[in-house]
């Protein structure tokens, strides 16, 4: 069922919620209680009030300044809320402390530039530095495992200021995949969160990363040690694709629930103002042809 919670002002919708499955214990989360986010000194660009759950890929969509960076910014505490109050695993976020939260979550954000003239290795081994007074018996084989499943391995020793910006953005993929390869000595789930981060690669790499994303998410899900992923996405068919829950934010509100029931032509000609025409993938994955309305 699909759930909104602050209704789109430009939608006119009525509010519905997410019923929770009887029986189904709540497990790692990120509670938004009436969480206002924006830029710091600037408007409140959107209000919500939803939970998202470890185990899943959650793509954030919206419009060009609905306020998806900033939400991310908000979720890695790098931004203060406007109002309201964010809860990570039931205590506000304030309540931890910055060397908890990086056992227990990574961010990759839109701008993979890096200050120094370092290797691609030294880039990834960056993400182990938060182990580095409890460190794993294999740090060295976390670092070349996480480069050899982006595909960055064979460019190690190059300086990260020589690649293009789809390389670094799989040097950063890997960074923040060393960073919580094994499960937190804590416990609880991990989390990666990304702002976009297909958007400077190609069309291979791009399906690559979401269906890496999905397979990780779910893969540590059943394995029991929990891991979650929240990603803004502006590729419809990639969060259509592969991610298991949609949060879009558009007109101060948000609309949260499965992928296929949010991105559904209608909401999408009425956000983005833009003709959807559904097709099926021979797996049975809707996805859309576009054209200007």
């Amino acid at each position: 069922m699909l759930q909104m919670f602050n209704p789109f002002k430009a939608l006119g919708a009525s509010p519905q919620r997410l019923a929770v499955s009887e029986g189904q214990a709540p497990g790692s989360s990120w509670q938004l209680d009436q969480l206002a986010v924006g830029v710091p000194g600037g408007d409140t660009l959107v209000t919500l009030n939803t939970r998202i759950e470890a185990g899943r890929v959650t793509a954030i969509v919206g419009p060009n300044g609905a306020g998806k960076s900033s939400l991310l910014s908000t979720m890695t505490g790098q931004w203060q809320p406007h109002g309201g109050q964010l809860f990570f695993d039931g205590l506000p976020l304030s309540r931890w402390t910055s060397e908890q939260l990086a056992r227990r979550r990574a961010m990759m954000m839109q701008d993979g530039g890096v200050a120094f003239d370092f290797t691609v290795q030294e880039v990834v081994e960056l993400g182990r530095y938060t182990h580095r007074l409890q460190p794993s018996k294999d740090e060295a084989g976390i670092v070349a495992r996480a480069m050899a499943l982006t595909e960055v391995d064979h460019f190690a020793e190059r300086s990260v200021r020589t690649l293009s910006g789809g390389e670094r953005a799989r040097t950063h993929l890997a960074r923040v995949l060393a960073q919580l390869w094994e499960p937190a000595a804590c416990g609880g789930a991990r989390w990666l969160l990304l702002d976009e981060p297909t958007a400077a690669m190609d069309l291979a790499w791009q399906h690559q990363t979401m269906a890496l994303l999905r397979d990780r998410a779910h893969g540590e899900q059943a394995g029991g040690a929990g891991l979650g992923v929240i990603a803004v996405v502006h590729d419809m068919n990639l969060a259509l694709r592969y991610a298991d829950d949609v949060l879009l934010v558009h007109g101060g509100g948000c609309l949260h629930g499965p992928a296929h029931e949010v991105l559904t032509p209608e909401t999408i000609a009425q956000v983005w103002g833009v003709g959807c025409y559904a097709a099926q993938a021979p797996d049975g994955t809707a996805q859309y042809l576009f054209a200007q309305n």
